[in-house]
């Protein structure tokens, strides 16, 4: 009989990786990092429950850490098969696990010689060199339309809008001449949106679904996002503050840099500097006019008026080295920096923060999801002080939440792409949400649809041709 362990994003939001075993063969979709809490990230350092030795293949939804970020623990740990991903998503994992290994072994380093961490001897989760043997096994799978793994599994994608690459998986499997089919949303991105084209809802009779709920439990803001983005450069730069913006450098970041290029070019907002710092993100950029397909017509028609790209600020800065990031600490006149972690939980961005959240002439925007535990929800939720580097630092900086900026479907939104399903399913999953969350959006769909759906637990093991 097929059957799948959760082995992450059940009652949490991150650390995907969901092991499908048929037919004596095991196969992972996603191999991703916990954030959040410590003993979440303490997680992240265990061993796996089931022996990666043992698994047969691996296919990636997309780049995203919480989804990619456990995969050199994993091959260190013994897995020695293939990788599949579409070419988008090979791409941008390379760049995200390159950086995510350079910045672990910064904050390991700093952690010991300033001695602020809970660790006697803190160490990066994995090093840079850890990660080649995982871009060696990356092996390209089809944007979309369907793959065969192996006799036991079949793939189809479909592009679910969350960022360039980024698919929802429809898996059959085939186990003694019976077919079971699987649909595991992956990350469902937002509806008429610049840059990326509308999520896909696949066209799949399944058997079992597996929805994210990471926003199960709200919808966004209404308000244009650029309307409202202006207002805050435009008090910021009045009273001679600075911007600081946590962006993840794959999908908010070129998001912030598509708005900020329409308002200057229509002279809505003051052409201040904007400081990218993050080699990764302009490296990003660059992969998001390389894989067209992913865009939208909006998108592509701007980028094919001749007007340059897009996504490129008339004064733009991009610090490839620690150094020039430190340098950005002596601007004292009205400034936007863009950098990562998006949930404030290590990167350059912690730097800034420290620099300028004293500061009440400066703001901090949020824009994407912020996880139980992280520094960003911290500031969400109205935190006086913020503790960085070892130190309490003050906010007296304003905290600007803009979830229009989100690349996350909200509830409505995750509504909609469950309508698009041809049937119901026999048992759908709520996976990618916090235990609120999920448990408001399975009461939704109960109402809405009459399905019957679960909210995963972790490490649970179902039974996928009789799951009920």
């Amino acid at each position: 009989m097929p059957k799948l362990t959760f082995l992450g994003a059940a009652g949490t939001v991150t650390g995907s990786k969901y092991l499908v075993e048929a037919a004596n063969k095991r196969l992972l979709l996603d191999c991703g990092i916990f954030q959040g809490t410590p003993e979440l990230s303490d997680r992240n350092y265990k061993p796996l429950p089931v022996d990666p030795k043992s698994f047969h293949y691996l296919v990636l939804t997309h780049a995203h850490l919480d989804h990619t970020g456990l995969l050199p623990r994993l091959v260190k740990d013994g897995y020695s098969g293939p990788i599949f991903a579409n070419p988008a998503t090979i791409d941008l994992t390379t760049l995200l696990l390159k950086d995510s290994a350079h910045l672990q072994e910064e904050d390991a380093e700093r952690a010991r010689t300033k001695g602020y961490s809970r660790h006697a001897n803190p160490q990066p989760l994995y090093t840079s060199e850890e990660v080649d043997p995982v871009l060696r096994a990356l092996k390209p799978m089809p944007r979309s339309g369907g793959f065969d793994i192996s006799p036991e599994f079949h793939i189809d994608s479909y592009d679910a809008g969350h960022i360039l690459g980024s698919s929802s998986l429809v898996l059959t499997i085939t186990e003694n001449g019976k077919k079971t089919v699987v649909v595991f949303s992956g990350d469902i991105g937002r509806y008429n949106q610049p840059i990326l084209n509308d999520p896909t809802t696949p066209p799949a009779n399944a058997d079992v679904l597996l929805c994210e709920s990471t926003y199960g439990d709200r919808d966004h803001e209404t308000g244009d996002p650029a309307e409202l983005l202006a207002a805050v450069v435009n008090r910021v730069a009045k009273r001679g503050g600075s911007i600081v913006i946590p962006a993840f450098a794959i999908g908010r970041a070129q998001t912030f840099m598509y708005y900020l290029r329409q308002l200057e070019d229509q002279q809505r907002i003051p052409q201040l500097p904007v400081y990218v710092d993050s080699p990764m993100a302009l490296s990003a950029t660059e992969l998001y006019l390389k894989y067209r397909e992913d865009h939208d017509i909006e998108f592509n028609r701007e980028d094919d008026d001749g007007k340059g790209d897009p996504l490129d600020v008339h004064k733009f800065h991009l610090t490839r080295t620690a150094d020039e990031s430190k340098q950005i600490n002596n601007v004292k006149t009205p400034c936007i920096i863009i950098s990562a972690s998006g949930m404030v939980t290590g990167g350059r961005v912690m730097h800034h923060l420290v620099q300028r959240l004293p500061d009440p002439r400066n703001a901090v925007i949020l824009a994407g999801f912020q996880a139980q535990g992280t520094r960003g929800r911290a500031l969400q939720e109205g935190a006086k002080t913020l503790r960085l580097f070892g130190q309490e630092v003050p906010v007296n900086a304003e905290i600007v939440e803009l979830g229009q900026f989100s690349a996350h479907a909200g509830k409505s939104e995750l509504l909609r792409w469950l309508t698009g399903l041809p049937a119901p399913p026999r048992q759908t999953y709520l996976v990618h949400g916090e235990p609120s969350a999920a448990q408001s959006l399975q009461s939704a769909i109960r109402d809405k649809f009459k399905w019957n759906v679960s909210v995963a637990r972790y490490l649970d093991t179902i039974d996928l041709s009789t799951s009920s």
